[in-house]
Parts: C-alpha cells; sequence; structure tokens
C-alpha cells in the first residue's frame, strides 16, 4: 500500500474555505509534486500567480503542481496523469461546495488501474464555524461532507464566540466521532495534519479518544449514526469477506463510511479496509508488532442502520 499515490479529497461547503486550503498547500516551500484535480478552473479561483502557464487541461504551478480540470470523466484524467513522466508525491482532488464526496472517493476504488495506484488517504472537509449549524440544517450535502470526513478543518473560528465554538463541535461530534477535528483560521495549518493522514488507520483516532470503542458509544445526528464494533477473538476471513460485502450489497446506499483493522486468523499482517457506500478497498498494510494487541476494529457511519444486526453479524465471523 505504500508504494500506492495517496490521494486526498478536500470538500466543505460554499464558501467554508476549500480554495483557501488548496493555495496554502501549493504554495507551501514543501518540495513534493501535487497533481491538483478540480471540478471548474473557473470555480476554483486559484491565485493568478500560481499558475505558470495553462494548456487545453492541465497546467504547471510554481512548486511543481500539475492541475486538472474536470472536463471528462475522472477515471480518464487520473489515467492521463498516472501515464505522465515523473512520479507525484500525492494527487488533490477538490469538490464543489455542492457535492456530495462520495462519488469522487469511489472513482479510487472502482477503476482498477486507478485502485492498484493510487490509495484514499483522506477526505478532509473545511466547515465554516460561523454558519455550519445552519446549513446541517437546509443543506443535505453539508452532512454529508462532516460525516465522511476523515479530517475536518473547523475554519473562521476567529468569527464566533467560545461558546458558539464548543456547540458547533459538539454538531460535529454527533455527527461524526471519529474524524480529527482541527480549529482553524484562514485554514492556517501544518499540511502534516491534512497530507499523509492514514485514512484506514484507527490508532490516530484511538489516540484522540480513547473511549472511542467502548461498547455503550454510539452517538447520532438525527438519522447519521456511528456505530463501532470490536472483537479480540481472531476472525475467519471466509466468513467476513461473504459478510461484508453481502451487508454493502444490500445495506450500501444507508452506509456511508466503513472502515477497520482486522485481525485473521493464522495470518501475522494487519489487513485494512475502508469503504464508500457499496464499494470496498482494502489490503494488509503491516506486520503486527510483537506485544501489539490483535485486535479487529470496525467503525460504520450512515443512516438508519441496524446496530443489532450489525453487532450480530461481525460477532458471527469470528474464527
Amino acid at each position: 500500500m505504500s508504494e500506492k499515490i495517496p490521494v486526498t479529497v478536500l470538500t466543505g461547503y460554499l464558501g467554508a474555505g476549500k480554495t483557501t486550503l488548496l493555495n496554502r498547500i501549493l504554495s507551501e516551500p514543501h518540495g513534493k509534486k501535487f497533481a491538483v484535480i478540480v471540478n471548474e478552473f473557473g470555480e476554483i479561483g486559484i491565485d493568478n500567480e500560481l499558475v505558470v502557464g495553462a494548456d487545453e487541461e492541465v497546467f504547471e504551478m510554481n512548486n511543481g503542481c500539475v492541475c486538472c480540470t474536470v472536463r471528462g470523466d475522472l477515471i480518464r484524467i487520473i489515467d492521463g496523469l498516472l501515464k505522465r513522466r515523473g512520479r507525484f508525491d500525492g494527487i488533490l482532488v477538490e469538490t464543489t461546495g455542492l457535492a456530495d464526496p462520495a462519488p469522487v472517493a469511489q472513482t479510487f476504488f472502482m477503476d482498477d488501474n486507478v485502485g492498484d495506484k493510487t490509495a484514499l488517504d483522506a477526505v478532509v472537509t473545511v466547515a465554516d464555524a460561523k454558519w455550519l449549524k445552519d446549513r446541517l440544517k437546509d443543506a443535505p450535502e453539508a452532512k454529508n461532507q462532516i460525516a465522511f470526513a476523515d479530517v475536518i478543518l473547523l475554519n473562521k473560528t476567529d468569527l464566533v464566540t467560545p461558546e458558539e465554538l464548543r456547540e458547533v463541535e459538539l454538531r460535529i461530534r454527533a455527527i461524526n466521532p471519529f474524524a480529527r477535528v482541527h480549529r482553524t483560521e484562514r485554514c492556517a495549518v501544518p499540511l502534516e495534519w491534512v497530507l499523509g493522514q492514514g485514512a484506514f488507520d484507527l490508532e490516530r483516532i484511538l489516540a484522540i479518544e480513547p473511549e472511542f470503542l467502548d461498547s455503550d458509544l454510539h452517538t447520532h445526528d438525527e438519522e447519521v449514526q456511528s456505530i463501532a464494533l470490536s472483537s479480540e477473538p481472531p476472525l475467519d476471513p471466509d466468513k467476513f469477506f461473504p459478510w461484508i460485502q453481502e451487508l454493502v450489497a444490500k445495506e450500501g446506499p444507508k452506509i456511508l463510511r466503513s472502515k477497520g483493522i482486522l485481525s485473521f486468523k493464522n495470518d501475522p499482517q494487519r489487513f485494512v479496509f475502508q469503504g464508500v457506500h457499496m464499494v470496498l478497498d482494502g489490503d494488509h498494510q503491516r506486520t503486527w508488532k510483537p506485544g501489539e494487541k490483535r485486535e479487529s476494529r470496525l467503525v460504520f457511519i450512515g443512516r438508519d442502520l441496524d446496530e443489532a444486526a450489525l453487532r450480530k453479524g461481525f460477532a458471527a465471523c469470528a474464527a
């Protein structure tokens, strides 16, 4: 998996600060080369001084970035990027403010060529601290963007009171308790908070919120809920894979995100996976370390999920 090019999806509602974040990434003197895919060149508003030269579809930027406008199929554009000379350190995909990030994320699972060479590193959502509460009430897309996120930048914190900030954080946690939340002004964050996140790895979450896998944890925001499952006995892959595949085939539209770290019987390596709706992607990550607790951990975020059925089905996968 380490050989694959990491993909970061940048999302967030209109005006939240996605372009500000993207411009920060592009202008930082990090020396890395990123391919950037945006929905429309006109919409993204990249600062003119960043653009060195443009042609019909691809243009170079001052720190070695390549930017594409999505005028055709996303897979076709990614295939084209992968064929270009030189290796990218990463791919950034900026969605429109009104977009559900699911179709973009699914792209990196559904095409064999793209999936062989790229891996979804994280969905990063920029949220407007001042207006997010209102958007959660009247814009389903805003709620989806929070629910899908692996990292949330709670931006424009200077425009709200400490009480308002705490309240909006509680609303975020009610929808998505496992995302890492960073308070920001003008999206000023260290790049390591956004890039190289390893969206698969629940260890980062547990380091921040050790109680996350408590059996009683069950948060929900109206119809959006999160369910965390764990198992100390190793799993039987011949039971688990048919179960998870049947589950997403039937309940996929309700499951916004799924991810897990799994311990299979007679397997010295950790297996990690994540899913978007009905599309799953997974691979062995690394060998379990000596003394490391071999425990399977699984998380679902979605709407109208049957928690009892999920727990029963998962428990039945034990070896």
